[in-house]
């Protein structure tokens, strides 16, 4: 990893949470925003996985299986109340975590404060845009921010209004 990547992953970690897609083996994907637990279910993640919120919300950006699994697992509740965790038990390459469109935006900030060459910069955004949840959306926002279009002045401005939508 780049010391761009590197100091800009750092400062995104800090508040990302991800969307991690579930395929399962012969299955349709399936995308759970972590985001969208309630403070219960997120205790129970936490219990079961035997790890504190915020760790949970940090090994999501690294794949952490029990991680991921945990979210999964408690999301999928919803749907399926009696589903055991134990029962759950998919396989390690049918879950990975993703950004949605406000990560990549605030990915991309930070990668635009960091001191670096314009090919570091631009390693670190490629890898972004394969790491987000759309990848498509992510190259159009990568470019309007990078260009200077009008997503850039929005996410800088402090009193802006607009919002990125989330996948």
């Amino acid at each position: 990893m780049s010391s761009t990547t590197s100091a800009a992953s750092s400062a995104a970690e800090s508040e990302s949470t991800l969307i991690i897609i579930y395929t399962p083996e012969g299955g349709e994907e399936e995308r759970y925003d972590a985001r969208k637990l309630l403070s219960s279910e997120a205790s129970i993640v936490s219990r079961t996985v035997d790890m504190r919120w915020a760790e949970i919300k940090a090994r999501l950006v690294e794949d952490d299986l029990d991680a991921m699994r945990g979210v999964v697992w408690v999301m999928k509740k919803r749907t399926n109340p009696t589903l055991r965790y134990g029962d759950f038990d998919p396989g390690v390459d049918e879950m990975v975590t993703r950004f949605d469109q406000r990560e990549v935006a605030n990915y991309v900030t930070e990668v635009l404060k960091v001191k670096a060459t314009d090919e570091d910069r631009e390693g670190a955004l490629r890898e972004l845009e394969s790491n987000a949840a759309d990848p498509d959306a992510a190259a159009i926002l990568i470019k309007e921010m990078t260009d200077g279009g009008p997503k850039a002045e929005a996410v800088e401005s402090p009193t802006s209004t607009s919002s990125e939508p989330s996948i």
